[in-house]
């Protein structure tokens, strides 16, 4: 989503014990620059003056409108989400659908106040977009609930193995298909921050299984997952007058325990990893460059829209153990090119992409690859309000039984942003 992904978390949601501060909403690794350390301690004092405690009421309404030239899960219908495209021929009736919608509407409150052990900064978010068992519904639904004080943070927020600013100046709300896009809930070190900065986090695991063409079989019904220990994330990001680069990295243990007693034993265990590389370039003053290249396996979890982590490999060689579960490998690239041609118009353009290299017992009908370009036009009449049209494209390709499906969309948006403060 803007979006978030669906929440496929199963596991044990763990509880943090250390110390829980609260902070306010800022881009991952951001900070104030440094005082001069050479400036008398009275002189710095007067220049800054004392630091006052703030509060912001921030958000914006947003109009969506379009028409759909094919077809999309009628949940989706506000959305080029591929994955959610037919995996058969007509699966959601006939094309050409009409469409209008409010849910990319958000609300939010941040706060920032002074303590001795620095800015005590939280955040706590909200937009109306359903997911989960509220699809396709317009309903309150939680972005951020996050505390900041120094160099640690805790709560829900972007997951550091995501780049925020990879995501494109666009209208459409879930996203490129091959992007790392996941708020999580974690405990995060920031040992490293300003110009260059460094994070290291624990975050809530979980994952999903695909029973693929034995999804029917009994034998499987007592499969249940377990998350022994949270997934580790990690990200450094260099900065410079051209952009940045960034590279961040994931590791997380799966496994799944079979509870049937019926004389086989289906547990096991997987590894997921990955290591996604992003940066922003800046060719001009008037240009930004959004890359993103991500390869891994088991961290479909943590992608924009991707379906499950697990598949199925066949082992009949051992008639205890006749099935295996194995990590599902992947890479998505994201490139995107935001432009300004003058202070009120803007526009973006670009391709993100995702490849699953499915275990060989999923279904033929599971998805595999997705493909995801747009192209828009924004015009900025006065500020905080923003209006243009959109021309959006999507494709899923199938697994095993050759079927593809395309999405075609245009759509148009009306934002209007609004914010208030006290203090500061």
């Amino acid at each position: 989503m803007r979006g978030t992904q669906t929440n496929r978390q199963t596991g044990l949601i763990w509880l943090l014990t250390a110390v829980v501060v609260f902070g306010v909403y800022s881009r991952a690794g951001a900070q104030d620059a440094p005082a001069d350390a050479t400036a008398p301690a009275a002189a710095k004092a007067q220049a800054s003056g004392p630091a006052k405690p703030s509060f912001e009421i921030y958000g914006f309404t947003m109009l969506d409108v379009g028409h759909d030239f094919k077809q999309i899960h009628p949940d989706w219908y506000d959305t080029m989400r591929v994955t959610r495209l037919p995996a058969v021929e007509n699966e959601f009736g006939s094309d050409h659908h009409a469409f209008a919608s409010v849910r990319q509407s958000r609300l939010g409150v941040r706060s920032s106040t002074p303590t001795d052990l620095g800015e005590l900064k939280t955040t706590f978010e909200f937009e109306l977009f359903g997911t989960g068992v509220d699809s396709g519904q317009t309903t309150f639904r939680l972005r951020h609930a996050y505390g900041e004080l120094g160099a640690f943070g805790a709560g829900q927020y972007w997951s550091p193995f995501m780049d925020p600013d990879v995501f494109p100046n666009s209208l459409e709300y879930w996203g490129p298909t091959g992007m790392v896009f996941f708020r999580n809930v974690h405990f995060r070190w920031m040992p490293v921050r300003g110009e260059h900065s460094m994070t290291l986090a624990l975050e809530r695991p979980g994952a999903s299984g695909d029973q693929g063409i034995y999804a029917d079989r009994i034998e499987l019904s007592g499969i249940t997952a377990r998350f022994p220990v949270p997934d580790f994330s990690a990200a450094y990001k260099y900065t410079q007058d051209w952009g940045y680069v960034r590279a961040a990295g994931m590791l997380r243990v799966i496994k799944w325990d079979d509870s049937l007693d019926d004389g086989l034993d289906l547990s096991g265990d997987a590894t997921g990893w990955g290591l996604n590389l992003s940066s922003n370039l800046k060719p001009t003053k008037n240009d930004t460059i959004r890359l993103q290249f991500v390869f891994g396996e088991g961290i479909q979890n943590y992608m924009n829209d991707s379906p499950v982590d697990i598949g199925i490999v066949n082992n009949f060689s051992n008639p205890v153990r006749p099935i295996l579960g194995e990590a599902i490998p992947i890479i998505g690239i994201v490139a995107f090119l935001d432009h300004n041609w003058n202070e009120k118009m803007s526009s973006t353009f670009g391709y993100s992409r995702q490849d699953n290299d499915n275990t060989e017992a999923q279904a033929p009908g599971a998805f595999r690859d997705g493909h995801y370009a747009l192209g828009n036009f924004l015009y900025y009449p006065v500020p905080n309000l923003t209006v243009g049209g959109e021309l959006q494209w999507g494709r899923r390709e199938n697994f095993a039984d050759g079927f593809k499906s395309d999405g075609v969309k245009v759509q148009f948006s009306f934002k209007y942003n609004f914010s208030w403060k006290l203090g500061g």
